[in-house]
């Protein structure tokens, strides 16, 4: 039986806000087709009804830039802002002094070397969280930011890493953390990745100075999304330069470029914040040909050439023929002058920079960190936008390339990074710099490490579990094959394994100090001595505040990261879940020349987590880990006067580096202690992974 059709309702006209400074509306295809074709009853716009298309401004939008109404998304920077907790202070140099009771002659030494009027920030967590916090004391403070963000959609960001004497090498896996911010970055295409972007450019253009400048580097994928928003947020006018980095080599395999001119191009777009902005103008070296030319030595000793002098005024010429700086040559067309050696800058440098290779796989500076750009890049970068003194910003920091270059420049620095592998090669390279620094007899800036201690991942959540934290513990603790507690003694407590309590931590959480000691308590009331605590991310430097809380409740408390596998589609066997590292470490006594006790540590045992080895190869270097775990550091670090609640100061470290695998495992500190008694000594080492773990040593002296 045919049903009769009923008739279609007429569209509604759209409503539309108009703003002379700034479009609120946004426009997709079924709003263009409906003004396309002429309907019935819909308004005549001419001159005396102008169309709304008639007055949008050019810009870029994308799905999120809007809500529904047609407002721009705001960014709550309020709601962002949290405190920074300090977790390191790294004064190599002066604390080594310190170590060794040597403090007054270091301190006289020292003049005009450390600078102590800014201490640099090297800062752990989610750029846009960081830069929000920045904001209450850095606002309009950066006198010049790069930035090198991911650009790659389909990037694997797998990494190679050495552990050992260097002849081995294993993949590690992108973090937890890293992971879920990838996917937000490119959950939705372009879409989210320029939303993303857009957040974090308009924080950066709220910390520059009105005299600042900005960096963006970028390639042939995303440069020209992200000129139109730098348009937008920073103004069209404010453009200063399409910069191309010429990279020599590596611009793809044979089959990859022959049907395609090589890609060996990136893009730097430099931006400044008004038209009062700092510029150095930079120069390229001579050239080899160009040096032959200075062919000549005057009689104080100062090399020179004869240039022709084709545009000067009698009198001005008259004054250096007198002074000997010129002389006329019968067979010249133009009186010659004398071009000094050290006057002599070379070319001026353009916007394309073919004159700075990519890092060789040999390159001294090189880290082994993926995306690594060459210092001499940067340096041109803060040597043209800055003055000595000035304070540089990076929030995709890396390997850390621009806190080192700027030290060295004499600049201070403020870097950021959501990696832990990030953080970790940035700290070891910046404390290789300070040693150099120190060594060589220059002036260095002390720095610290922070740490913000959370960040929102839902996107697992929100697309297989419907927000709820429930069902996200229950696949947890199922995966874990522990027994879920229906009727718990505590909010904090989930679940039940082998006789010990279970608790899983929130999706969106970092399990912190605060929550471990409410874990902990809550173990304690319900009669329990143990307790498994499963979370995606653990704040650093946790587990030495973990054993003061077994010591005081005693509750021990077993820290253990939830594997990235159970979010893996249709998975239905239990991934391996381990607990964070093992570390063993004792007091080493000795007497020096004067016959002070002095007092060095000495690790007695290390068992790295490998959290993030692929699970492929886990197997194998479980294995390995268990023969030669020592293998695995990469770094260790001794606070000898480590105290609860406060930063983990660097009086003695030792590293492996690309060249140098050798790592003491007893420390050569010979700490003298200014008085007898009790004292706690705090041990930190960090894998090659770039996960670390701490514990604290009972000394006596």
């Amino acid at each position: 039986m045919a049903r009769s059709k009923k008739p279609k309702a007429k569209p509604k006209a759209k409503e539309y806000r108009n703003n002379e400074s700034e479009s609120s509306m946004r426009s997709d295809v079924g709003t263009q087709a409906q003004y396309m074709t002429k309907k019935k009853d819909e308004p005549v716009y001419g001159p005396g009804n102008p169309h709304p298309f008639s007055k949008i401004k050019t810009e870029l939008i994308w799905d999120g830039k809007y809500d529904e109404f047609g407002n721009r998304r705001e960014i709550d920077i309020a709601g962002l802002s949290m405190p920074m907790q300090k977790i390191e202070t790294v004064d190599q140099p002066r604390s080594e002094a310190d170590a060794t009771g040597k403090l007054d002659l270091f301190e006289e030494e020292m003049k005009g070397r450390r600078r102590d009027d800014f201490r640099n920030m090297l800062i752990w967590g989610d750029n846009k969280l960081a830069m929000a916090s920045l904001l209450i004391k850095y606002k309009s403070k950066l006198d010049l930011i790069y930035i090198d963000p991911p650009f790659d959609v389909g990037a694997d960001f797998k990494m190679g890493v050495t552990y050992g004497d260097g002849q081995e090498e294993i993949q590690k896996d992108q973090s937890t953390l890293e992971m879920v911010a990838y996917r937000d970055m490119w959950g939705m295409g372009i879409d989210s990745y320029l939303q993303i972007m857009y957040e974090r450019l308009i924080l950066m253009r709220e910390l520059l100075t009105s005299n600042g400048s900005i960096y963006v580097h970028c390639d042939s994928r995303m440069d020209s999304c992200l000129r139109l928003i730098m348009d937008e947020i920073f103004g069209g006018d404010n453009f200063v330069n399409n910069i191309q980095w010429k990279r020599t080599f590596n611009t793809g395999s044979s089959k990859a470029i022959s049907q395609k001119w090589p890609s060996n191009l990136d893009t730097i777009f430099y931006y400044r914040m008004s038209k009062d902005f700092k510029f150095n103008r930079q120069y390229r070296g001579l050239s080899p040909g160009a040096l032959k030319r200075y062919d000549k030595v005057d009689e104080d000793g100062r090399i020179f050439k004869w240039n022709p002098l084709k545009t000067v005024s009698k009198e001005r010429l008259k004054r250096l023929l007198d002074a000997g700086e010129a002389k006329i040559i019968p067979t010249s067309k133009y009186p010659v002058y004398k071009q000094y050696l050290d006057e002599s800058k070379g070319a001026l440098i353009d916007c394309l920079w073919n004159d700075l290779d990519q890092l060789s796989t040999h390159a001294a500076e090189r880290t082994g960190y993926a995306s690594q750009k060459p210092e001499n890049l940067i340096e041109r970068i803060i040597c043209a936008s800055t003055n000595e003194g000035d304070l540089v910003g990076d929030f995709f920091c890396g390997s850390g390339t621009t806190g080192a270059s700027a030290e060295k420049l004499g600049r201070r620095w403020i870097m950021a990074d959501l990696g832990r592998f990030a953080i970790h090669t940035s700290r070891k390279r910046l404390i290789g710099l300070q040693r150099k620094l120190y060594n060589d007899g220059e002036s260095y800036r002390s720095f610290d490490v922070f740490n913000l201690g959370r960040y929102e991942r839902q996107w697992w959540q929100k697309e297989r579990l419907q927000g709820a934290d429930e069902e996200h513990r229950r696949v947890v603790l199922e995966f874990f094959k522990a027994e879920i507690l229906k009727q718990a003694p505590s909010p904090f407590l989930h679940g039940r394994k082998a006789g010990s309590f279970c608790h899983v931590d929130n999706i969106d959480s970092i399990f912190t100090r605060e929550e471990a000691k409410e874990v902990a308590k809550a173990a304690k009331q319900a009669g329990g001595r143990e307790i498994y605590c499963l979370a995606w991310e653990f704040e650093m430097d946790l587990r030495q505040y973990c054993l003061a809380l077994e010591a005081e409740l005693g509750v021990k408390l077993k820290l253990i990261p939830i594997p990235r596998e159970i979010m893996e589609k249709n998975r239905t066997s239990p991934p391996p879940f381990l607990e964070m590292a093992v570390l063993e470490a004792e007091p080493v006594y000795n007497k020096n020349d004067e016959g002070k006790r002095t007092v060095d540590i000495k690790i007695k045992k290390f068992l790295p987590s490998l959290a993030e080895v692929p699970s492929k190869e886990l197997e194998a270097l479980k294995e390995r880990a268990v023969k030669s775990g020592n293998d695995f550091i990469d770094f260790w670090a001794i606070d000898f006067k480590w105290q609860p609640g406060k930063p983990f100061n660097h009086h003695w470290q030792d590293f492996r580096t690309r060249k140098d695998r050798k790592l003491k495992t007893v420390s050569d500190a010979n700490y003298i202690y200014p008085k007898k008694g009790k004292y706690t000594a705090c041990v930190k080492v960090v894998d090659t992974f770039g996960c670390d773990t701490s514990i604290t040593v009972e000394v006596k002296v």
